[in-house]
């Protein structure tokens, strides 16, 4: 297509050439520095606009756009193994078969595990809540400005008011809707997936189309890390949740903490969002033990998930993620707040696997292993100083 072409073009022009004199009104408002600032505002303005009317679009399309990035993580992660399957020889589609089976297998045995142990153990965890939920209830008595009987007995009948109430009837009806929403998306996910591990080079290539040249050159680099970034970043990440799990659910053991199997899932789960995920699992992990075991074992909880999250931090992370895909922290909590803000939990879970998405793409923007021009780093002043004519090393 002529729109994306790299080819010069020459338009030759009848007449004289026109000249646009800068010194006279209205031009010269817009040559000096103030005018170049305001020319880069509208221009930041106009990028806000596109920039919002793109995630509003998003937002209204969630049913949609949600299950198709997470079809495209799935299939990321698994394009390893789909190589390797076609490479032994496997058909596309048995391969791509065996890939959902695997998939489906290791959700349903989180599910059957969060669900088998909670079973058996939430008699005893919800008459344990019950009774710290009254030693609070009494603690907070004996303060200067606890309420009295009759207010709390005011607080419980309007509760009471409020779930036989046509405003918790329409909360309930959303419920159903929101559920009805799930499903949808569910199936469109694994839809999706199916068709991202069977055809997904045929499909990109296909999305390929338009670009010619360099710019073809350029789309096939940012694919490429594209996949490599979100592959690395969602197996790496899975290895270390599943490490932190591990961990803490040896040592919820070993202190005899109620619920120790379903919070060690729950841990693995949380460790998809960086920083906040494992101090939220840490604090769940903590509550449990102060109101099954009291203060002292939820102290050794506490020692625990920090020594764990330590190790996890500053050795196995590095070891299996890379440099390459480890963000700064500064940027994983402005990722996080976006996301969050932007798409709730959800959200914040997505929000790290795309900046590192982006970041990659600006890696590979000018080449394979040359970065977007202002991205590129600086030499150093003794590399500079090194480089002149006569400069001996230190």
């Amino acid at each position: 297509m002529g729109l994306f072409s790299n080819e010069p073009r020459r338009v030759h022009i009848e007449g004289d050439p026109i000249e646009i004199d800068t010194d006279k009104a209205p031009w010269r408002l817009w040559a000096d520095g103030f005018g170049m600032v305001a020319i880069r505002g509208v221009q930041i303005i106009v990028v806000v606009i596109v920039a919002a009317g793109i995630i509003w679009g998003i937002q209204q399309l969630t049913v949609v756009t949600i299950p198709v990035v997470i079809a495209l993580i799935m299939a990321a992660a698994f394009a390893p193994v789909m190589r390797w399957m076609r490479a032994k020889g496997v058909p596309s589609l048995l391969a791509t078969l065996l890939a959902l089976l695997a998939i489906v297998v290791i959700l349903g045995l989180i599910v059957w595990l969060i669900t088998w142990a909670v079973r058996n153990q939430w008699d005893d965890l919800y008459s344990q809540a019950q009774e710290g939920v009254q030693h609070v209830i009494a603690w907070v008595k004996t303060l200067p400005f606890a309420p009295d009987q009759d207010q709390l007995d005011e607080w419980w009948t309007s509760i009471q008011e409020f779930l036989t109430s046509a405003q918790f009837g329409s909360g309930a009806l959303a419920g159903i809707g929101a559920v009805a929403n799930f499903v949808t998306g569910l199936v469109l996910l694994v839809t999706v997936l199916f068709f991202f591990l069977k055809d997904g080079p045929q499909l990109w290539e296909f999305l390929l189309r338009p670009f010619r040249g360099a710019h073809y050159a350029r789309a096939r680099r940012i694919g490429d890390k594209t996949v490599a970034t979100l592959g690395s970043y969602i197996r790496g990440t899975a290895a270390v949740a599943f490490v932190d799990a591990l961990g803490i659910g040896i040592g919820l053991l070993i202190l005899q903490v109620p619920l120790a199997l379903p919070l060690a899932v729950l841990v693995f789960l949380l460790a998809f969002i960086p920083i906040v995920g494992a101090t939220v699992a840490g604090i769940l992990a903590a509550l449990v033990a102060l109101v099954a075991n009291g203060w002292f074992n939820a102290l050794l909880v506490v020692g625990v998930v920090v020594l764990v999250n330590q190790l996890e931090g500053n050795f196995l992370q590095p070891f299996l993620m890379g440099r390459s895909l480890r963000l700064h922290a500064f940027v994983i909590l402005i990722a996080l707040t976006v996301g969050a803000v932007l798409g709730g939990v959800l959200g914040a879970v997505l929000a790290v696997p795309i900046t590192a998405v982006v970041w990659g793409a600006i890696q590979v923007w000018d080449g394979p292993t040359t970065p977007a021009r202002w991205a590129r780093r600086k030499p150093d002043v003794t590399d500079r100083v090194s480089s002149l004519p006569g400069a001996t090393a230190q």
